[in-house]
């Protein structure tokens, strides 16, 4: 099953949620893996050296992205409370889940001159991949990109993620979602 053949049959809306957790991000089906990670390494192509992602659900496409492509990857790890003392990091709010927390990575994974790319699983409001941009520009490395699987445009995590001048791609872009039905750019 590729990725277009599993949202059309497995993802369900939930209000303003497109859940993904049959084939992508709590249940993982390899050939979705498989699908994802050439698509991600054909978008990002040979511009970058490393892929930054936050666990937990930017893994599998991290993975797999960085699989297809033979490079790197780091997670940034959350945690809830006060900052580790060796480490890159920002506090970043999730409205999803109602909760503060923030995503670190340990300061010898990173360093000057690197290129990275910035994978998760969903854009939404963008306020994860933008703390994760700039743990990598406080590192000293560039940001070659932001690279999503899903989209969801119509909630404008976009326009933050550009204003820092970061390119944007995505595999899936989601118009609106109207009742239980997902409109597709």
């Amino acid at each position: 099953m590729n990725l277009k053949s599993a949202l059309e049959q497995l993802a369900t809306v939930d209000g303003q949620l497109v859940k993904v957790d049959r084939f992508l991000n709590h249940r993982v089906l390899p050939s979705v893996l498989r699908d994802v990670g050439h698509l991600m390494a054909q978008a990002i192509g040979t511009s970058a050296d490393l892929i930054v992602t936050a666990e937990a659900s930017g893994i599998p496409p991290a993975a797999a992205a960085a699989a297809a492509l033979d490079i790197p990857y780091i997670y940034a790890k959350k945690y809830v409370g006060s900052a580790q003392r060796y480490t890159f990091g920002r506090e970043v709010a999730s409205p999803t889940k109602g909760t503060e927390y923030r995503v670190e990575i340990a300061r010898h994974l990173l360093g000057p001159g690197l290129r990275v790319a910035v994978v998760d699983d969903f854009l939404s409001q963008g306020r994860t991949a933008n703390a994760l941009g700039e743990i990598v520009e406080e590192a000293g490395s560039t940001v070659e990109g932001m690279f999503f699987v899903i989209e969801k445009a119509f909630v404008g995590g976009r326009a933050m993620l550009a204003d820092h001048g970061w390119p944007v791609h995505s595999l899936v872009i989601i118009q609106a979602i109207d009742t239980d039905e997902i409109i597709y750019a």
